[in-house]
């Protein structure tokens, strides 16, 4: 009888430590909010907040691209090259490009998606192939110069071809 009597009070006072109550959070104004309510100017916060991604999304922008994109097959294969020139993210006449239409509204939906920064060095990479192709791409989008090289060598890389295959005109491996 004793053992359920300390079960019971045990499994009250964890509930009672998980149920927030008066005074346990106070919000942003000083005052105790047991209810989730939407922030906004003057507001009491949320008591459930949602998780800020990791990964910031990408800002639209004018859709404006003058592209040189080479791509290389293989060592010994003929390289594919494709000019690709976007006016408000559609393509403008002068465009030679296989996917011509969603390389610029990929490009205007995320102008930053040619950028490429250098890896870090402790960024672990799954070590797989995908293939001997290659890929380069030169010119500006929205007034930012870009300089982009691709390779299939190892997962980092398949990811960044793949974020990229809309403009590179090309899925990479198995293409």
């Amino acid at each position: 009888m004793r053992v359920r009597i300390v079960l019971a009070v045990l499994a009250v006072a964890g509930l009672a430590a998980c149920t927030p109550g008066p005074g346990s959070s106070p919000s942003p104004s000083g005052s105790a909010s047991t209810s989730p309510s939407p922030s906004g100017p003057g507001g009491t916060g949320s008591a459930t907040a949602k998780p800020t991604p990791s990964v910031p999304q990408p800002t639209p922008g004018r859709g404006d691209a003058e592209l040189s994109i080479i791509v290389k097959p293989s060592a010994t294969a003929a390289a594919l090259s494709y000019t690709l020139v976007c006016k408000g993210g559609v393509p403008a006449p002068e465009s030679h490009h296989p996917t011509a239409a969603a390389a610029c509204a990929a490009l205007q939906k995320n102008p930053g998606l040619l950028t490429r920064t250098p890896r870090p060095a402790d960024q672990v990479c799954d070590q797989r192939y995908g293939g001997p192709q290659t890929a380069t791409v030169t010119g500006t989008v929205d007034g930012v110069n870009i300089d982009s090289t691709y390779k299939l060598t190892d997962g980092c890389e398949i990811a960044a071809w793949a974020a990229a295959a809309d403009v590179l005109g090309s899925s990479g491996a198995g293409s």
